[in-house]
């Protein structure tokens, strides 16, 4: 028998830790090469780690979160199975050393996957699961019933139900049960993007065609659920009942915290505080930020658009045949003018480069390439993923590409490689129902925009005061490398195309 054990690998680019999240396997679990041993989380993301060996697990040298550095040996597998001859039994094959199934911070060359080589193995881990939270014990809770899909639910006496029993209980075997209103806003509403803080956070409002059947889609407006802020595991990438359970569960423990927050007064205060190790994704963008406010000297200016008719351009793409299916949101307008508006005033789309060996030369590098950052409120903390070469993509490309960070940020299924090498970023903090900030670029860019709510306002158009949809921008700029006059250009260039889409055409 040999042991092999295996070290903790770089799943990323220069990683050099680690914690390990939950292990997936256990001693005496067998296991084969692929296999997902453990969820550990980075300094970018939550990451599966999969068996590079096949055999028994003996033995789980770290635990459950722990922090290693990379290189640590965090398992060991023998090459035996339980169901392999014993050395009384038959002879020993002599054994040759394991090799790892999977290169670890390399990916494939371009003919080894269709899809340019992420699909070299599951690599990367889904997000929290709302489902392992727990409820509040109820005194009664009726079966699930099962809907016309999934076959007939059974027959229970009627009984009066709120409307979040609706969602556990399915609907009634007999008998109308009242809903509660449910106050439609115009189609194109941004507030219908944008009213509320979710699990998406900064951009939660990007999806919105969400696949659903019926009865889901009428229990989460009976909640004032968004289907677009729950995670959907069905076949067809839909939501179902199912997922709305775990969803509610969640908000349900948000709530029930709530109440026993301040903890009991009589208690000294010393034991009311809650301390809360800075690791990962935390630990990660702390460090990063405050590299960027104490090194980059921040300048920030603000403007207020007009963005009447970039909501009424958002209304007819929705309506268009070539966007069906496709979420289309404000964001995409403004994804689109900051590219059109770098293109003019290249020297914010740039990184500053002291010298390497420490005097006071430097470099400002001006990139003829938008990777597009998109700032994420996740419930792991602060992600910025980033469209690569946005500036070669389509109206209708870029919608595609944003919608997809949105679904795979969402997840907890963002890879590192998608989060590094960002050229200028966005923050849609107007998903929050935030006017405007002061952002902090983010490492290694010298610009940042933020993108406030967009709300009716009264203005003055003509010499008469009417009603418009008005919003806010913020911006960020390394005044090292944007003075003023740039930075004042750039948003004024930003605002112009939200003001008038149709400059877009030129």
């Amino acid at each position: 028998m040999t042991l092999n054990k295996f070290n903790l690998p770089d799943v990323g680019e220069g990683l050099t830790e680690a914690e390990i999240v939950s292990w997936k396997v256990k001693p005496g679990d067998e296991v084969a090469i692929n296999d997902v041993l453990c969820e550990i989380e980075t300094a970018k993301s939550l990451v599966e780690l999969p068996s590079p060996f096949a055999g028994t697990v003996t033995e789980l040298l770290v635990p459950e979160g722990e922090t290693v550095d990379v290189g640590t040996a965090i398992i060991s597998v023998s090459d035996t199975m339980h169901g392999d001859p014993t050395p009384a039994d038959a002879p020993v094959p002599a054994v040759e050393a394991t090799e790892p199934a999977l290169m670890y911070g390399k990916l494939p060359a371009d003919d080894e996957a269709a899809d340019g080589g992420l699909a070299a193995g599951p690599l990367v881990g889904s997000g929290p699961k709302a489902d392992a939270v727990k409820r509040r014990p109820r005194k009664t809770r009726p079966a699930i019933p099962a809907d016309a899909v999934h076959g007939a639910p059974e027959v229970e006496p009627v009984q009066p139900r709120s409307a979040k029993d609706a969602l556990l209980d399915g609907p009634p075997s007999a008998g109308p049960v009242a809903a509660p209103a449910v106050t439609r806003r115009p189609e194109w509403t941004p507030a219908l993007e944008t009213d509320k803080p979710t699990l998406g956070g900064a951009i939660s409002g990007l999806m919105n065609r969400v696949l659903a059947k019926p009865p889901v889609r009428k229990i989460a407006r009976d909640l004032g659920i968004d289907l677009a802020d729950v995670v959907a595991t069905g076949a067809r990438g839909e939501v179902t009942r199912e997922d709305l359970v775990s969803y509610q569960a969640q908000r349900d423990a948000e709530v029930d915290k709530a109440d026993s927050f301040w903890g009991t007064s009589g208690r000294p205060q010393e034991q009311r505080i809650e301390r809360v190790p800075v690791k990962g994704v935390r630990k990660a963008t702390a460090k990063a930020m405050v590299e960027s406010a104490f090194s980059a000297p921040h300048v920030s200016i603000f403007v207020d658009v007009d963005a009447s008719r970039t909501m009424e351009f958002v209304k007819r793409l929705k309506a268009s045949r070539d966007f069906e299916g496709i979420k289309v949101s404000p964001l995409l307008i403004l994804a689109k003018a900051v590219i059109w508006a770098a293109a003019r005033n290249p020297s914010v789309n740039a990184t500053w480069v002291d010298n390497a060996d420490g005097s006071d030369s430097a470099e400002i590098h001006v990139k003829h390439f938008m990777n597009l950052g998109i700032a994420a409120a996740t419930p792991r903390g602060l992600m910025v993923p980033n469209i690569k070469n946005a500036q070669d993509l389509s109206l209708k490309e870029l919608a595609l590409a944003l919608n997809e960070l949105a679904t795979t940020a969402r997840a907890g299924k963002t890879q590192p490689a998608q989060m590094q090498g960002g050229t200028l970023t966005v923050t849609n903090i107007g998903a929050l129902g935030i006017d405007t900030g002061t952002p902090i670029i983010n490492p290694g860019e010298v610009a940042i925009v933020a993108f406030g709510t967009i709300k009716q306002k009264p203005w003055v158009l003509d010499g008469e005061v009417i009603p418009r949809w008005i919003t806010t921008l913020g911006g960020s700029f390394d005044h090292r490398v944007v003075d003023g006059d740039l930075s004042a250009r750039f948003m004024a260039d930003v605002a112009a195309i939200l003001e008038e889409p149709a400059l877009l055409l030129d």
